[in-house]
Parts: C-alpha cells; structure tokens; sequence
C-alpha cells in the first residue's frame, strides 16, 4: 500500500480520545523509526510544525532540537510564543536563530511579490542548512507535511518545511501527521496540550507579514503593519470572533495619502483591514463585521500605530480578488 494515500478505513480524527489513540499510535511508530537516533525540525510556530514537535517530544524528547528562524515577518508575540511553549514549558531543545536583519537586507528595494517570496524562501533554506550543519549526529528531518500537501504539491511544503537541502544534509523524513487533514492536526495539538491560540491559529503565508508589506519592504511599514495586525486579533478576541472568522489581518500598501494630527500635515499609509470566511481557500466570502467592532479597531490603529492616518475595509469577495493582496 502506498504510505502515502489515506486509507478508506482511518477514521477521521474529531475528539480527544480519537486524538489520543493517534498520538499512542505515532509516538510508538516514532521511537521505532528513529530508535536512539536524532531528528531535526524547523519549527515555524504554525499549527502543523508545532503538533509536528509536540508529537516528537512525547516519544523522543532531547533527540530532538527544533530551528526557529525568525525572519522579522511574523505576527507581534509568535517568536517569543515559540521559546515560551518549546523551550520553556516543553524543555526542548530549541535553538532560536535571530535572522531580522539578515532578512530585511536582502528584501530592500524588491517590490515583486513573486521574488519576494524567492529570496525568503531561499534565504531560509541558507539560515536552516548553516544550523543544520553546527549539529552532529543527525539523522532524521521532521516536516509538517499533512495529507492536501500530498495531494496538492507531492508532499513538500515550500516555506517552513524544508526541501532541496544539499547532499550533505540529506537526511531521512519523519512525517508523522501527513495523513491527517487540518481540523484533525488541530484536534491532536489539543490533545497534546499546545495552547488554543496556537491550535487554532488562522492560516499564515509561508511568507509571512512579507506579503502584506505590499512593494519593497521597509522596517517602518513593516512596524505599523505588525502592530495594526495585533489590534485587529486582540480586538477580534474580546468580540469573541477567534476562530469564527476563517481569516482576518490587515495590509499596509507602499503608497501614502495625505492627513492632519495636531493641526500639523501628516504624509502617511493606509492600514487596509480584510476579514474573510472560507472552507478550502478556493473561495472566499466576506465576514461582515459589526460597525461598532470596526469603529473601534479604526479608534485604536489610527491612535496608537505610528505612520498610519487611513484605515480601509476591503469588501472584495475571492473570486475577482484573491485572499491574501500578493
């Protein structure tokens, strides 16, 4: 049979004891495939990388060493949320890679959003085999492929999960959740005690924050883009809107328009927000958002995120638009 086809019969995995079955199962078939050996994982902090590590330090512990790249392109708090949740509480071994300003070099002046995506992408791969290469005896690379991986791309995740690694740095594969689909990944990261803000987390780009910096970076927009993003989630939290809306963020476009503060002129971005419902991403619908909720979420981002004077709300349905704005 091919391990990597679903079988008709494998239940789909909708609570915690069917969750728990699967985890006693994997953590047997995990000690046996890599016995007294090491495995490595970049761990991005996304729900399938994560239950991905939470899996393997149930059943292998410290021969495991997770690589957490960050880039300077993720949401406010998830670097620091990923060496609180694996480093501090789950005692494993992580080792945390500040590559901010490697990043944001090599992304200066690149407006294309296609060649955006190469340089991360690569760029990442580069940071990733440069720490693979400072440790010794491994000999398993864990990746949080899951099943529409396989169906859509032939198994290999481009961004978080790493393919095309040199010879040297050829290593056999541990995907131990390849043949569950998302709702289920996300049931077993409860199970395994990850947190619901975690677990749940809604759908990220490889690319991250990158593609919502829309034309060339800039450390500044990329700032206002961040933190108009934290007030967007937080606000959506108390509303109670977590894990309702499918997908909700903000995009901060390279162009400015022209505002008043204190009686003085102001030179500054858009914040647009985008807030959609969707099953598979092929479609999207709009989630219309209370004006009182909205007014509020405008109140705070132009207050208290410097460079922003305009706040939009894209009302654009996918199709014509596509989800994310690159």
């Amino acid at each position: 049979m091919n391990e990597n086809v679903r079988p008709s019969s494998m239940k789909r995995i909708t609570d915690e004891s069917l969750a728990n079955a699967f985890i006693d199962e994997q953590v047997e078939i995990l000690r046996k495939q890599i016995g007294d050996k090491k495995v490595l994982l970049a761990l991005s902090g996304g729900v399938d990388s994560s239950v991905v590590a939470a899996l393997l330090i149930k059943a292998v512990g410290k021969q495991l060493t997770c690589v957490h790249v960050n880039h300077g392109l993720l949401r406010k708090g998830e670097p620091e949320q990923v060496v609180e949740v694996f480093k501090n509480q789950m005692n494993a071994n992580l080792v945390y890679v500040d590559a901010v300003d490697r990043f944001l070099d090599k992304l200066a002046n690149v407006s294309d959003p296609e060649e955006k995506r190469k340089v991360i992408g690569a760029e990442f791969i580069r940071v990733f085999e440069e720490e693979a290469r400072k440790l010794e005896g491994i000999e398993f690379l864990a990746q949080g492929t899951i099943y529409p991986d396989i169906l859509e791309s032939d198994g290999i995740k481009a961004h978080h999960n790493v393919g095309g690694l040199p010879e040297d740095l050829q290593f056999s594969l541990v995907e131990p959740v390849k043949l569950l689909y998302k709702d289920e990944v996300r049931v077993v990261g409860k199970a395994l005690g990850l947190p619901d803000n975690m677990v749940y987390r809604q759908p990220f780009p490889g690319p991250g924050l990158g593609v919502r910096c829309t034309g060339a970076i800039t450390r500044d927009r990329l700032e206002a883009l961040r933190e108009s993003d934290a007030i967007l989630r937080e606000e959506f939290a108390k509303a109670g809107l977590q894990g309702k809306v499918w997908q909700y963020f903000t995009i901060v476009p390279d162009y400015k328009s022209t505002g008043i503060k204190d009686n003085k002129r102001l030179w500054d971005w858009p914040c647009i927000i985008r807030a959609v419902n969707s099953v598979d991403a092929t479609s999207a619908t709009i989630e219309e958002i209370p004006y009182e909720l909205l007014n509020k979420i405008v109140k705070r981002i132009l207050a208290e995120v410097n460079g922003i004077n305009r706040v939009l709300y894209d009302l654009s349905p996918k199709p014509i638009a596509t989800i994310e704005w690159e």
